[in-house]
């Protein structure tokens, strides 16, 4: 998925010397949470939108906690140092457990 909007995170993401590796996962969870949410934009997506997603990772997906974390990771480097936008709560979201 090619698009200006990736881009410009790529962009940031390098500006900030991440590794070639956090920008690839980065940039899978950032395009799999614009796809579920039917390729909104995500200036258009608020924190209701990131909690459900996050719950969806945990409940339908089954995603380890570690993999949960690293796509909320994604998200807040997304809104916070992409599009400049502070989340408020968001945290009420199911977590996924870790393993005993």
């Amino acid at each position: 998925m090619a698009s200006p909007f990736l881009d410009s995170v790529r962009n940031v993401i390098r500006s900030k010397y991440y590794s070639i590796k956090t920008e690839q996962t980065y940039l899978y969870w950032i395009v799999a949470y614009i796809r579920f949410h039917g390729n909104k934009h995500p200036d258009e997506l608020g924190e209701a939108d990131i909690r459900n997603y996050l719950t969806h990772l945990a409940v339908a997906a089954n995603v380890a906690a570690s993999t949960q974390k690293t796509a909320l990771n994604a998200l807040v480097f997304l809104y916070r140092q992409v599009l400049n936008r502070e989340l408020g709560d968001f945290s009420d979201f199911y977590r996924a457990r870790a393993p005993k």
